[in-house]
Formats: C-alpha cells, sequence, structure tokens
C-alpha cells in the first residue's frame, strides 16, 4: 500500500533525525536517497555527518533530480530533502520558477507512483520573513509552492518544532 509522509519545519528542528527514526520503525532496511549537490567544504561536513548517523542496514541513494527512476516499489524510502531537490531544478531550470514547479511535481508524481511508504523531508523556508534578495524571493516561492502540492497528497504531514514533531494531517483509510 502506498503511503506518502511529510516532515517539515524549519532549519535545526529535528526534521532528518525524526524522518530517519519514523523510517527504521517502518523497515529494518530502509532506503535513504539524499538529493544534494555538494557546493562547498562545509555543506560537505554536513552531508558526511548526515551520512555518519545512518548504519549499514540502509541503502544509500545519491540522485540530485530524477527519483522515478530508481525502482523502490515495497521499501521504505526517505527522500531528505525536497528544499534540495528543488533547489536542483531551480537553478538547472534558469530561476524560472513555472519551470522549475512543474518538473518537480512531475518528477514527483511519476516517483509516487510506485506502491512504497515514502516519507520527505523539507523546510518551511517562508516562515521567517520576506528577503531583500529577488533570487531568494522566487525560491522561497517555488519551495512553498512545492510544499503545499506534496501536503495535498501526504497521508500524514508532521510539523517539527524545536525537536517536537507535531501531526498536522492524518489521513485515515
Amino acid at each position: 500500500m502506498k503511503r506518502i509522509i511529510l516532515i517539515t519545519g524549519g532549519a535545526r528542528s529535528g526534521k532528518s533525525t525524526y524522518a530517519e527514526r519514523l523510517a527504521l520503525s517502518l523497515s529494518s532496511h530502509p532506503v535513504y536517497m539524499a538529493t544534494a549537490r555538494i557546493w562547498d567544504e562545509e555543506f560537505r561536513e554536513r552531508v558526511r555527518l548526515h551520512q555518519e548517523r545512518r548504519g549499514a542496514e540502509w541503502t544509500n541513494i545519491e540522485e540530485e533530480k530524477h527519483l522515478s527512476r530508481h525502482d523502490i516499489k515495497g521499501r521504505v524510502v526517505l527522500v531528505d530533502c525536497l528544499t534540495l531537490w528543488c533547489t536542483n531544478f531551480f537553478f538547472d531550470l534558469d530561476s524560472d520558477i513555472n519551470r522549475a514547479l512543474e518538473a518537480a511535481k512531475q518528477e514527483f508524481d511519476a516517483f509516487t507512483r510506485q506502491e512504497a511508504t515514502f516519507i520527505f523531508v523539507t523546510n518551511e523556508i517562508g516562515m521567517g520573513g520576506t528577503s531583500d534578495n529577488e533570487l531568494q524571493r522566487k525560491f522561497t516561492d517555488l519551495l512553498g509552492w512545492m510544499n503545499q502540492y506534496v501536503a495535498s497528497r501526504a497521508d500524514e504531514v508532521i510539523l517539527m518544532v524545536s525537536g517536537i514533531p507535531l501531526m498536522i494531517k492524518k489521513e485515515t483509510t
């Protein structure tokens, strides 16, 4: 049975750690799909710390954009994260919000057609106010719309606040 879970919140709210514990509670061998591009040494260290936290029970897949090319049927898959995933579309499509949003939606739909349990991590970057940087405002719009799209299709949406998960949507079958 297909299940989509979205975990959202601010930076350092505990999203990834919570998502990893959830995935391990649902499967003894979950899939970790990392969407990040490494753009500097500080970020490389962040990625290394994330990888170090995960054990051998994880199947690790590095995939910047084309999630749907991976067969994860019947698996529990953690996608960390939608924010970095959308960043890849945004910059590859010359910061064109409409094209990036459409490409991300199409890829999300293709990926989630598979029968699997999907756990998506994302950021609520628009909660902190409006940036004076036009590029940042455009990306905030893109991610906000993508988060709404994923949340509308999710069975569960969890908001992380200071390490505490708050259930904000739970569909019952």
